[in-house]
């Protein structure tokens, strides 16, 4: 009896000790990954006190983006708030202008588009739009795949307006990388792929399935997504999750690490219309200099950016599980850019001071 004893004492003392080994590997409620319901305002936060960020530096980065003329800031981390904040009248129902970091809206509906069998980023253009979409030889124009417009090597020339007479051949296709606004041909593939209009798809597909907010507004020079501070950063947390949305894989994993990968050889900063840090060398929009170094010395070499003019950012960190959106007016009126500017460095500079 006493033998007995000892071993069922032995046994209860080495299922507690595999009990306790096991919740060591359990994350915590906090470091669980977090989505915000589709249905309802409620969003939970953390704070930045229980994750060790130096509280002393926090005013100077809110000092430092009123003085940059930000609308608004967030940082997520895990899914949860971590700071909110708001600038200048902004509020959080309040819509601004993505610009050209909606870019990235764009690439992942054409990859839902391509996963459901509408079309293929390895056919040409026309095979969806027709001949004659550009003003190159239409042996020249038959060599632009949807890829190339996706890459920025398109090889047409670096037009703002996109109209047919000017998109007139440069190079063939895949030879030159150049920053232009060729991009939004891809919502005419959409639109032509799936016979209906490109928002339209893109509501249902994607906006609806994540409880963003917004609009697509026709822009001077092409159609521009507004929405509320919450709604970029729910695209965020998508982006951060490699397109996946609580149980729904809304983007095809294998596409979207894809659209995050370099995505040809002239510009190793650049996939499918994000922006990639951490690369030997990077390229801006309207030059075609090539410069050694990080795209942001200062940020996380994982990063991947949705960059837009007037300093529309979305920053995606993996190894911190972090998101951070900044909307507003341009850092410097003087020069409101097209994508990355000085000012991407100056602030996570500021950011490096509170979170590291």
């Amino acid at each position: 009896m006493r033998t007995l004893k000892l071993f069922l004492l032995l046994l209860l003392s080495s299922l507690i000790g595999c009990s306790k080994d096991d919740d060591s590997t359990t994350p915590t409620q906090e470091e669980a990954m977090y989505f915000p319901s589709n249905t309802n305002s409620n969003w939970e936060t953390t704070s930045s006190t229980s994750l060790g960020w130096n509280q002393s530096q926090i005013q100077s980065l809110k000092d430092y983006l009123f003085q940059k003329n930000t609308k608004s800031f967030m940082i997520l981390v895990n899914g949860r708030i971590v700071m909110e904040e708001y600038f200048d009248g902004h509020t959080q129902d309040a819509t601004w202008q993505w610009n050209s970091a909606g870019k990235t809206l764009v690439s992942e509906t054409t990859g839902i588009a391509q996963q459901e069998g509408l079309l293929d980023v390895n056919n040409k253009v026309s095979q969806y739009i027709g001949n004659g979409w550009t003003n190159a030889p239409q042996a020249k124009e038959d060599l632009i795949k949807v890829s190339h417009v996706l890459t920025m090597s398109s090889g047409l020339t670096d037009t703002q307006l996109v109209i047919p007479s000017n998109l007139t051949y440069l190079e063939d296709a895949g030879n030159r990388w150049s920053y232009s606004n060729v991009f939004q041909k891809l919502m005419d593939v959409v639109a032509a792929s799936s016979n209906q209009d490109f928002e339209s798809y893109f509501n249902t597909k994607l906006k609806n399935k994540i409880g963003m907010e917004g609009f697509w507004n026709n822009g001077v020079i092409f159609k521009i997504y507004h929405s509320n501070t919450r709604s970029m950063a729910r695209f965020g947390l998508l982006s951060l999750n490699k397109g996946k949305w609580m149980n729904e894989q809304i983007i095809n994993e294998n596409y979207f690490n894809a659209s995050i990968s370099t995505s040809q050889n002239i510009n190793p900063s650049y996939g499918y219309l994000w922006w990639l840090n951490g690369k030997s060398s990077y390229m801006v929009p309207s030059d075609q200099t090539v410069f050694p170094g990080f795209l942001v010395a200062n940020a996380p070499a994982d990063m991947y950016a949705a960059m837009g003019a007037e300093d529309q950012r979305i920053y995606v960190i993996p190894s911190r599980k972090m998101v951070i959106i900044r909307m507003g007016n341009a850092s410097d009126p003087a020069n409101p850019n097209f994508a990355l500017s000085g000012f991407d460095n100056a602030l996570w500079e500021k950011i490096n001071a509170v979170i590291n």
